[in-house]
């Protein structure tokens, strides 16, 4: 049986998704201009705030009370650009469902061109796209996020096969019925939800793409940087592995094996400095330093919306050693074992590395960094 409209409200026809942290003075802005934009198309503003300390949720609450094409959805002990993209497009009952920064820097004015393309049948996701085709358009970007765009872009298309302009926008309109069946198969982390998309559906999706020119950002806080880069290499890492490695796990054996460099390096150092009999205390320094520095790491990157702050990394840099202190204990037993049955060095050596990482992500994930607010 179809659902009866509600009596003198038309049915949305786009829900316009906006993440949000920190970005209270632009939510008003952004909802004239959305209305502006999209005068004779029934749609809504759906606000996804990751309960900002700027009261960003109660602006758009305020503005709820006057205006029904607006609603906000307020995440309590959960955190992230992905992970708000979703619950957004899943509290949708919209054909179609578009993603827009809360920042101002995407251009509004082409929703009506997006919406036309897809309700029009050209196909079934439109990207906004900051550089068209065979073309240069200009982005509003500083070097530094150009470069690290671009970047993103080379390797995405070298990785995926697939010749999309811009897949690092964040600026995008889809049928929701897409994100609806594979959302179970997305990542919540990291910053790029077209990105994963594009990997999930690959081949299945008719892609417009409408070139648009960046504007640069009025107020709150920019969401990119070198981070994002490695979220990236997290989400491909995810999707090559046919959602077997969660891209949290990637980063955080990425990290894993930096400190192994950082091990070794400051173990040399010190027995240069102390000599040979100094073994046993130069190995607790560095392996004191790289569990140190592991923490550190991922406590900026891997658990970035959790992290530590203040005086607190303390207690959790405690937590972290104590925990993965298990994890080296079962990393050498592990390998000892397999190592006694004379299985070849480097293949005990890796099976006993495995057990530590999985070990450690794993009370990471669940002890260090559960449910903490950045």
């Amino acid at each position: 049986m179809s659902e009866t409209p509600t009596p003198g409200r038309p049915v949305i026809g786009v829900s316009i998704i906006v993440p949000t942290y920190c970005e209270a003075q632009n939510i008003p802005v952004l909802f004239e201009r959305l209305a502006g934009a999209m005068a004779g198309i029934a749609w809504e503003m759906i606000v996804v705030d990751d309960d900002s300390p700027d009261g960003t949720a109660g602006v758009a609450f305020a503005l709820a009370q006057t205006d029904s094409r607006i609603r906000c959805v307020r995440r309590v002990n959960r955190m992230g650009l992905a992970g708000a993209a979703i619950e957004g497009f899943l509290s949708s009952s919209a054909s179609f469902v578009a993603l827009i920064d809360g920042d101002l820097q995407h251009d509004e004015s082409i929703l009506p061109l997006m919406f036309a393309a897809l309700s029009g049948g050209k196909g079934n996701l439109a990207i906004a796209t900051r550089v068209a085709p065979g073309e240069s358009v200009e982005r509003g970007f500083t070097p530094a996020r150009q470069r690290l765009s671009d970047i993103g872009a080379w390797v995405f298309r070298k990785a995926s096969d697939l010749a999309i302009a811009d897949p690092m926008s964040g600026f995008f309109m889809i049928r929701r019925e897409i994100v609806a069946r594979i959302a179970s198969r997305m990542s919540p982390d990291g910053f790029k939800p077209l990105v994963d998309i594009l990997l999930a559906e690959r081949g299945a999706l008719s892609v417009v793409e409408i070139p648009y020119v960046f504007r640069p950002r009025l107020a709150g806080e920019s969401k990119l940087s070198a981070q994002v880069g490695l979220d990236f290499l997290g989400l491909l890492a995810h999707h090559a592995s046919g959602g077997v490695l969660p891209s949290r796990f990637v980063l955080f054996a990425l990290i894993g094996g930096l400190g192994l460099f950082v091990h070794l390096g400051v173990l040399k150092a010190l027995l240069t400095v102390w000599g040979s009999d100094s073994f046993a205390a130069s190995q607790l320094i560095a392996t004191l330093t790289a569990m140190t520095s592991n923490f550190l790491l991922n406590n900026e990157i891997t658990y970035r919306s959790t992290r530590y702050r203040g005086f607190s990394k303390l207690w959790g840099l405690t937590l972290f050693a104590l925990l993965c202190s298990v994890g080296v204990v079962a990393n050498i037993d592990i390998a000892s074992w397999m190592y006694a049955f004379k299985q070849v060095w480097w293949v005990a050596g890796f099976s006993g590395a495995l057990v530590g990482v999985v070990w450690n992500y794993a009370v990471s994930s669940a002890f260090v960094w559960r449910k903490r607010r950045a």
